[in-house]
């Protein structure tokens, strides 16, 4: 099996035909069908079922795809560590991060990191753990930071609890319901619910379920940290969410903190990589400035 072998297979992966495929990659469609016939060869299974409208995988195709893409992309990532301890700064470094740890950590981890690798191509997504679960254990994402997943990670991911900021009830400023000092107060206000787990409903109901409350009505559901802004500061539902959104300087003067006596447990932030797999310099150092940037937030929230 040769590398041009990988690259030809996932190419038509990609492309979903051979004619697209050999077209992308700049070879004669020949060359790149002779290229797939040894591939499977040697596998001795057959990779794509041929059609009019292209090639699709077969079922031992998919299951190969996978770890093609994995041996590809382990290939690229050797390749970008060793310009980068050769002192080349180029590559690429995928992170997955919450919008709380927007607000807390990536201001302060962006800087230094682009001062180190300024040529390196940081890609930022924003999410939360379950929707990239898979990709981290794959590898096309190097990190996760944000709210530690409730049930752990997988043997393959190693986790680090960096800091614990507590849940409160959030609303706009002027909000009429400011003065409340017990959720059961606020149980006819509309809610609404965040992504911090991919049952966000069943994580915001067993809060009031825990005091002895009925489920709220959710009337809002967001998935980013600018829809959650948006909707909390142009209406008058509630949220349970971090007390950094309150204590960042940029919303101070947008959201009231409402004091309930009720404690609210909150789930620590994490950072989440691949365990076994050694990282990137590039990939390393920006793991390092998020574990830096996170010591003024555990004295914040001990």
């Amino acid at each position: 099996m040769k590398l041009h072998h990988l690259r030809d297979f996932l190419a038509i992966v990609e492309k979903e035909s051979i004619s697209a495929a050999a077209k992308y990659l700049g070879i004669a469609q020949p060359s790149l069908s002779r290229s797939i016939r040894e591939l499977e060869k040697e596998l001795g299974v057959p990779l794509f079922e041929r059609h009019a409208r292209g090639a699709a995988l077969t079922q031992m195709g998919k299951v190969f795809a996978k770890r093609a893409r994995m041996a590809v992309r382990e290939l690229e990532k050797g390749r970008d560590e060793i310009n980068q301890i050769q002192g080349q700064v180029h590559g690429d470094v995928a992170v997955c991060i919450s919008g709380v740890s927007h607000l807390t950590l990536l201001g302060e981890a962006l800087g230094p990191f682009q001062d180190r690798y300024p040529l390196v191509r940081l890609n930022l997504i924003e999410g939360v753990y379950p929707l990239y679960e898979n990709r981290l254990k794959e590898g096309s994402i190097d990190a996760y930071v944000g709210p530690a997943p409730e049930g752990g990670v997988p043997p393959e991911l190693k986790l680090e609890k960096l800091f614990q900021p507590p849940r409160v009830v959030l609303a706009r400023k002027g909000h009429p319901l400011a003065g409340a000092k017990s959720i059961r107060e606020l149980l006819d206000a509309d809610w609404l619910t965040t992504s911090i787990t991919d049952k966000a409903e069943t994580e915001f109901g067993a809060i009031f379920e825990q005091i002895g409350l009925p489920p709220p009505r959710l009337s809002i559901r967001v998935g980013t940290a600018l829809t959650l802004i948006v909707a909390l500061t142009s209406s008058d539902a509630l949220v349970i969410s971090s007390r950094a959104w309150a204590d960042t300087p940029m919303f101070k003067n947008l959201l009231t903190v409402l004091d309930v006596e009720e404690v609210l447990t909150a789930p620590a932030i994490a950072l989440v990589y691949r365990a076994g797999v050694p990282p990137t310099p590039a990939a390393e150092y920006f793991c390092d400035m998020i574990r830096r940037a996170a010591v003024p937030m555990m004295k914040l929230y001990p």
